[in-house]
């Protein structure tokens, strides 16, 4: 797909997964993509970690079987490093790779204390110079994921969307939040209508999306092209399928028309996400832990559930946790 191209294609892939560090692995991937997403990304990938042909980080890039489409994410600060791993990037996934993505949005201090990620905000020129030579080594659209800005009340990313678009980037992913406000707060949609109104590119919004009514009232809001899910997601793939749903009817969603899951259901695909895990490389299964929390979140007995899967190494750990919840759940009902 050829970067021009790139704006039709958001018109039929309006709902995507976002990239995100240990969790948007392939077995994640699948389990949203079966739901409804229609494009998932790559846990970001270190440019640094694919130049020294490092395994840890050229796995990121590891498709799941039947997984036709993908989006990668790349982070760095070096122009000339960045352009060639996208090339490789490419040349690995072929046909496969629907856009890169460069991360200038990270605000963690592991990533953005070494000058990538959110900390290229701060360097525009940096940032255009490694903008433009992604876009130059690759065939595929190359997207730009930032943040309103870096410096709390310091908007800078109408701005920003000038300079990607002007060194060639397809469209840009933009959160609505500072940097250094991390993840407090609210995010604020204005600031994606503002650019979404100054850009002559894409505009994907970002932020604050864990449901199908936020997703509509993003949309409807500023008028982005699409949207990416991330911690709305976590523990939650129906909500593609959810948002799906209530944009079909092009009104505002009837929450009793949505496909939510039910307590059981929640506990049998967060069963299937320990599997798939598992499947891939039994070490894996330790970031179930996580995922296993956020599945179970609000169900009556995730206490001591909680406390089962941070002791739990395998995919049978796993399932005698869930069978002990389930069996709860059970004698709850009998109960009542």
């Amino acid at each position: 797909m050829k970067a021009a191209d790139y704006r039709s294609f958001l018109s039929t892939h309006r709902v995507m997964l976002a990239p995100m560090a240990g969790v948007s692995d392939p077995a994640f991937r699948q389990l949203c993509a079966e739901q409804g997403a229609s494009l998932a990304f790559t846990e970001m990938v270190s440019a640094k970690g694919l130049s020294y042909a490092n395994e840890r980080t050229a796995h990121l890039v590891d498709l799941y079987d039947g997984e036709a489409l993908v989006g990668v994410q790349i982070f760095g600060h070096e122009p000339q490093t960045m352009a060639d791993q996208a090339k490789w990037i490419e040349q690995e996934l072929g046909e496969r790779l629907a856009v890169i993505d460069i991360n200038m949005g990270c605000p963690v201090k592991k990533i953005a204390g070494k000058g990538d990620g959110a900390a290229l905000i701060k360097d525009l020129s940096l940032a255009a110079q490694i903008t433009s030579a992604v876009a130059q080594a690759v065939q595929v659209p190359v997207t730009v994921k930032t943040r309103r800005g870096f410096y709390d009340g310091e908007e800078t990313c109408v701005d920003f969307a000038h300079i990607a678009q002007e060194s060639g980037a397809a469209a840009i992913a933009l959160h609505g939040r500072f940097a250094t406000q991390m993840y407090r707060g609210r995010a604020d949609w204005d600031c994606i209508a503002r650019t979404k109104a100054a850009a002559a590119i894409p505009v994907i919004g970002n932020g604050d999306v864990f449901s199908a009514e936020d997703a509509c009232a993003l949309f409807d809001q500023t008028g982005c092209d699409a949207i990416l899910i991330a911690r709305g997601a976590q523990g939650n793939p129906w909500i593609f399928a959810q948002i799906s749903a209530a944009l079909k009817s092009n009104q505002t969603p009837n929450l009793n028309e949505l496909p939510f899951p039910s307590f059981e259901e929640r506990i049998e695909m967060a069963r299937l996400h320990a599997h798939l895990l598992h499947e891939r490389e039994p070490r894996s299964v330790l970031r179930m832990r996580k995922h296993a929390c956020w599945y179970v979140k609000g169900i009556p007995g995730a206490a001591a559930a909680r406390g089962m899967f941070n002791t739990c190494s395998t995919a049978e750990d796993f399932d005698k946790a869930f069978d002990a919840l389930l069996s709860h759940l059970s004698q709850q009902e009998v109960g009542t």
